[in-house]
């Protein structure tokens, strides 16, 4: 298939991950599987338009931009996003994946940056994480976890330590929505020494 469903695709300021900052044309695609209670893009899950890949990357192309990130909704959630995720590589660009963790990342081009979400019990998905993506990762990946509160937090503290996380790839803790999460999560961070990176949208 040479058609993706996509919600949009925009053009603007990377705010996360380790390319904060940096002008990046996002592709967002339609659907998910999955209903995290903590989602910040369930507009994603209805609507959109099926655009041809070669149209996509036209648009792409158009703003001039060297950072692209596929992003959902579940990318994943749809076959020939891995063939998007390719041409956009040999393209030139340098490509990141956003993805729920859900599902299989191992057809993903060795080129793209993966970012894996780690659902936390705060989620309401924890069970659908699929650690068998931790063998596909590689150092220029991402591990993500959303921290919702203290629950949340001591959990991702146990998983970081049991599958030795931060000796894998770069790990980030994204705080809920308002100021004072954000704060309390650096203050855990910086208490307990962790070697990852707290993530401020």
């Amino acid at each position: 298939m040479s058609q993706l469903h996509i919600t949009e695709i925009f053009f603007s300021l990377q705010g996360e991950t380790r390319t904060v900052g940096l002008p990046t044309v996002f592709v967002r695609l339609a659907g998910c599987p999955l209903h995290c209670l903590c989602c910040d893009s369930a507009y994603a899950f209805l609507g959109g338009d099926w655009v041809e890949i070669d149209d996509i990357l036209k648009e792409v192309a158009s703003y001039g931009a060297h950072y692209v990130t596929l992003t959902g909704g579940e990318p994943l959630a749809q076959e020939a996003c891995l063939s998007l995720l390719e041409r956009l590589c040999n393209a030139g660009y340098e490509v990141s994946l956003e993805t729920s963790g859900a599902l299989d990342v191992s057809g993903v081009d060795n080129r793209v940056v993966k970012v894996v979400d780690i659902k936390t019990p705060g989620s309401g998905e924890m069970d659908r994480t699929l650690f068998a993506n931790l063998d596909h990762l590689f150092p220029h990946d991402q591990i993500k976890f959303v921290i919702g509160g203290r629950e949340d937090y001591d959990w991702a503290k146990i998983i970081l330590e049991k599958y030795k996380l931060t000796e894998r790839c770069q790990v980030l803790f994204s705080p809920g929505s308002d100021e004072q999460s954000t704060r309390k999560l650096a203050d855990w961070i910086i208490e307990d020494r962790l070697k990852v990176r707290l993530q401020i949208e």
